[in-house]
């Protein structure tokens, strides 16, 4: 009896250790079938690091596709402090390239973080500059690709283009307008590193970066060209203190060319006043009608059979006092008798003036 009881003891014994090993099976295999993805995300996440790669800027084009916006390439210098094995000698060599103090450079060398931009140093730089330091390979010191704004018209339409900031973000005119759709999605170089920051032996994962959305303007080049010209001219002939002008298409309201001046050059607009970068003048500036409003006075005055321009007459006498104030005709003494059609001929101040009065006395 008592050597029976032990068999049933360690029958229940096994059952239970049989049990748990299938549990701690079955776990393991739910585990690696079914949450692998989601606890490799994380498992990666712990080691990895990116290197942020910049996406080019959507171009924008005139109607007939002239590229009035474009991206060149550049380079800019990142740090990855923790691979950097001898931080005073990085930033002794680095120092007299960039032409910053070695104080500036050592802190970024030193800098308690995973990657370190230099900036605004390191940003943007040019050939000859990024071939001296890549020269020089130097650990935890990299050299990344990055996308500049470019205007190849220079002062062209720059105050309805706009400008961008050394992030490539949209500050003024269409690029601030249309920054969410100009501006692409990062890309990165992954590479993988221990807890310390050590870099692993493995293979780095390349990315790409989206593109922005290419922006197609009414803008005619030619046309904007000649618009531009002619604002110089008047600029050099009369020396005016603003200019300003439109050209538009009558049938469907599309703007052709805008421009006025003072203008800027939006790859420098750092080396010009508030005003004038930021005044787009036919679009900030008020203006009266002045003469050609007539042609609307006119037109209601006809409208409503109010006036008949051949049978009609007028006489200018050159002043005429309404409600108090005395208007003038531009022309000293006045055109004399008239016809209506003789008044719009002529733009004549009081004539247009009368055909106001009509009107406004058959509304009250």
């Amino acid at each position: 009896m008592f050597f029976k009881n032990i068999h049933i003891r360690i029958k229940i014994v096994m059952l239970l250790i049989f049990f748990l090993f299938a549990l701690i099976i079955g776990k393991v295999f739910y585990i690696q079938v079914f949450f692998y993805e989601k606890l490799n995300n994380y498992a990666t996440g712990l080691w990895s690091r990116n290197l942020p790669i910049e996406a080019n800027r959507g171009k924008i084009y005139d109607r007939n596709g002239v590229v009035l916006a474009d991206n060149v390439t550049t380079t800019s210098l990142v740090l990855i402090p923790n691979q950097i094995i001898d931080k005073e000698k990085t930033a002794e060599l680095i120092t007299p390239i960039l032409g910053i103090s070695y104080e500036d450079m050592y802190a970024h060398v030193s800098k308690k973080t995973s990657i370190e931009r230099v900036h605004p140093e390191g940003r943007r730089l040019d050939y000859e500059t990024a071939d001296k330091i890549s020269d020089l390979k130097l650990p935890g010191v990299y050299l990344l690709k990055e996308s500049k704004r470019y205007y190849p018209y220079g002062e062209m339409l720059a105050h309805t283009l706009g400008f961008v900031g050394i992030d490539n973000q949209g500050l003024s005119g269409l690029e601030l307008m249309y920054d969410e759709y100009l501006t692409g999605s990062y890309g990165a170089i992954k590479y993988f590193s221990d807890a310390k920051g050590n870099k692993l032996e493995l293979s780095e994962i390349y990315e790409q970066p989206q593109d922005g959305i290419d922006i197609y303007l009414t803008i005619d080049y030619n046309i904007q060209i000649a618009l531009e010209r002619e604002l110089d001219n008047a600029i050099s002939k009369y020396n005016p203190d603003q200019a300003l002008g439109i050209v538009m298409n009558p049938k469907t309201g599309e703007v052709l060319a805008i421009a006025s001046r003072p203008s800027f050059d939006p790859s420098n607009y750092e080396d010009y006043s508030t005003e004038t970068i930021n005044r787009n003048l036919p679009i900030w500036m008020t203006y009266e009608p002045g003469s050609t409003f007539k042609i609307i006075t006119l037109a209601t005055a006809l409208e409503e059979n109010l006036v008949d321009l051949e049978k009609e007459h007028f006489y200018d006498g050159g002043a005429v006092t309404v409600g108090g104030a005395t208007i003038h005709c531009w022309k000293h003494g006045g055109h004399g008798d008239q016809t209506f059609l003789q008044v719009v001929e002529n733009s004549c101040n009081l004539g247009v003036n009368t055909a106001t009065h009509i009107n406004f006395k058959k509304a009250l």
